[in-house]
């Protein structure tokens, strides 16, 4: 009986086992399973997910250069900011479904799931005809867009040892960060070109092409049993996902109504924004711990030490990036008069240096097998970063305009890294995918709170500023119309331009002020995470034919002893288990990794 080839073995005798594998798989006419993949098929899928990656982080910061030329178009500047905000929220609530949807539908059909929402969503904004079609369309884009970054995580870790893994999540970061980096400058310069809709249309062949890619690779095993339809369809945890959408919505609409549009706290609609928000946040946890079989949350990896943690980690950073992606361009349009492409370009260097320590953090950890002494070095980089963004003043050179944010992407681009190793080998194999879902989960809520919360930190502040220095009989109209439109400073009086661009400059560095907070405490937040040696051979699970019992069972988090005789033996090596597809097939092969004894959740079952 042949075994599986090691890091130890022979390059040349390990080609010839991969090959005795894979011909073995085509004469039992069936798909080999990911560890078995040939390098031309593995490359092809990572092409496609990583080309759907690309994709989604750049509608991420598409907007912030195009929402001058959308509320001109609309006449709705009021309405801008939800352009940012519902991406991101249906990001927020979406994203945990898919590491559920990876283990129910297949790794293909939840990837290529993701892909029909976020492009069906971008090519509706680019069709859009008002403003409320638009936030819609960037609704469902966005249902889509945290997915694909989820689904192709997964897939990436079904392929690569827990070693190899963080070298090849450093190459797919390298994908987002170009994606974050290029949004806002490819906005404004295809806005100016050819109109803001071409930026949304321009994107379709990307989607087609990762189609293509994934449909034609994306199409190895693994084992376990199907699924009917109707059982599919029952695992979704629909009553945790509406009550977080919910939540969060209901937070939105008070952050905006309070401090965007300035309303009293006594206002009706302020009560029952916040009001709504905190019940409905308070039913999703009951629901979460409670009712839902399968729930998104996973309460089970809530209730331990290393993946909250993380998870608290993992908000606070999206909240810093999220907060410095969509103001620091703000900086340089309002206070250094730049134009809009060249003010979002001022985000390049982050993109490429949160990907280079992405790759870097990736390089280490396959190198050294820890992840702890370069989280405890580098992870102090954002800090660094942050406190360089707040101290930069309107006459400052080239060097502190352009470079001072590279320590914040590097640092947090080491720090994405390392933190995700560290929650996957903290938790069962079999538990993966749901816990990269949990972890998504956390970064999507921090990059909702990166953009809501520093809204309304800026508005209220710009709002006091200009109370402040403006007294003229019609200061309340003036106020307000600042406020919505920096674009109108231009046409003050100089005396009015200098007060209103001193009043944008004290409200930003508040904003900077608050991201430089928030990076300080997830370094503090992750201090406790211990380190722990990553294995550089995967770990296979054993065969049911080996241990005589299902294999959903043999390699679960929860230790089973099984006796088995002879005749139970001979009679698994009869009848094998059936392998399921990691594509979305017939219901008879529908792809589940989920454990009869622990659910993907993470939930005990009784």
């Amino acid at each position: 009986m042949s075994r599986d080839a090691t890091e130890h073995d022979p390059l040349l005798q390990a080609t010839i086992l991969a090959d005795e594998r894979r011909t073995k798989g085509k004469i039992e006419n069936t798909r080999i399973g990911p560890l078995e993949l040939s390098r031309s098929t593995r490359y092809g899928i990572l092409a496609g997910i990583w080309t759907a990656t690309f994709v989604s982080a750049l509608n991420q910061t598409l907007v912030p250069t195009m929402i001058p030329s959308i509320s001109s178009e609309f006449k709705k500047s009021n309405q801008a900011s939800w352009l940012g905000t519902s991406y991101l929220l249906a990001t927020c609530t979406f994203t945990p479904l898919y590491g559920r949807l990876s283990n129910v539908l297949g790794r293909r059909g939840a990837n290529q799931t993701a892909l029909l929402f976020c492009g069906l969503g971008v090519l509706m904004c680019g069709l859009s005809t008002n403003m409320y079609m638009l936030i819609a369309a960037r609704f469902l884009a966005g249902m889509g867009g945290g997915g694909l970054f989820t689904t192709s995580s997964i897939i990436v870790g079904d392929m690569y040892s827990m070693r190899s893994r963080g070298l090849t999540q450093g190459v797919q970061s390298i994908f987002n960060g170009l994606g974050l980096g290029f949004g806002g400058p490819l906005g404004g310069i295809i806005t100016d070109w050819l109109g803001w809709r071409w930026a949304f249309l321009i994107q379709m062949p990307l989607f087609l092409i990762s189609y293509i890619l994934t449909s034609h690779n994306l199409d190895y095993v693994t084992e376990g049993k199907g699924k009917t339809a109707k059982e599919v369809l029952k695992r979704i945890d629909y009553g945790g996902s509406l009550s977080l959408l919910m939540t969060v919505g209901a937070l939105l609409l008070f952050l905006s109504a309070k401090y965007n549009e300035s309303l009293p706290w006594s206002h009706p609609y302020v009560v029952a924004c916040l009001a709504s928000s905190g019940i409905f946040a308070f039913a999703f946890l009951l629901w979460e711990f409670f009712v839902a079989p399968e729930p998104v949350l996973a309460p089970h990896l809530l209730k331990q030490k290393i993946p909250v943690l993380i998870g608290m980690s993992n908000f606070l950073v999206a909240l810093c990036n999220f907060t410095v992606m969509y103001y620091f361009p703000m900086w340089f349009q309002t206070v250094m008069k730049t134009k809009a492409s060249v003010a979002g370009l001022h985000l390049l260097p982050n993109s490429i240096s949160m990907s280079t320590g992405s790759l870097f953090a990736g390089m280490m950890m396959h190198a050294t097998g820890r992840y702890k002494t370069i989280n405890l070095i580098f992870g102090a980089f954002p800090f660094l970063g942050a406190c360089l963004i707040y101290l930069i003043h309107k006459d400052s050179g080239p060097i502190q305009s352009w470079f001072s944010i590279i320590p914040l992407g590097f640092g947090n681009g080491v720090v994405l890294q390392t933190m995700l190793i560290a929650l996957l080998v903290h938790i069962p194999e079999n538990q993966m995918a749901v816990g990269t879902g949990f972890s998504q989960l956390f970064r999507g809520v921090g990059q909702v709170g990166g953009v809501a919360i520093s809204s309304a930190i800026f508005q209220s502040n710009l709002e006091t500023q200009l109370r402040r220095r403006i007294h003229t009989p019609d200061s309340e109209d003036l106020i307000r119309k600042i406020r919505q439109s920096f674009r109108l400073v231009d046409a003050l009086p100089p005396d009015l331009q200098n007060i209103a661009n001193d009043s944008y400059r004290v409200s930003l560095k508040s904003v900077f002020l608050f991201a430089a907070i928030s990076t300080l405490l997830s370094y503090l937040v992750r201090l406790p995470v211990p380190d722990k040696i990553l294995e550089h051979t995967p770990k296979r699970p054993r065969r049911a034919t080996d241990a005589g019992v299902p294999s959903e069972v043999s390699h679960s988090s929860i230790s089973v002893e099984a006796n088995v005789d002879d005749d139970q033996t001979n009679n698994s090596e009869r009848n094998p288990p059936r392998r399921r597809l990691s594509t979305y097939e017939p219901n008879d092969a529908v792809m589940d990794l989920e454990s009869d004894i622990v659910g993907g959740c993470a939930r005990p079952t009784t």
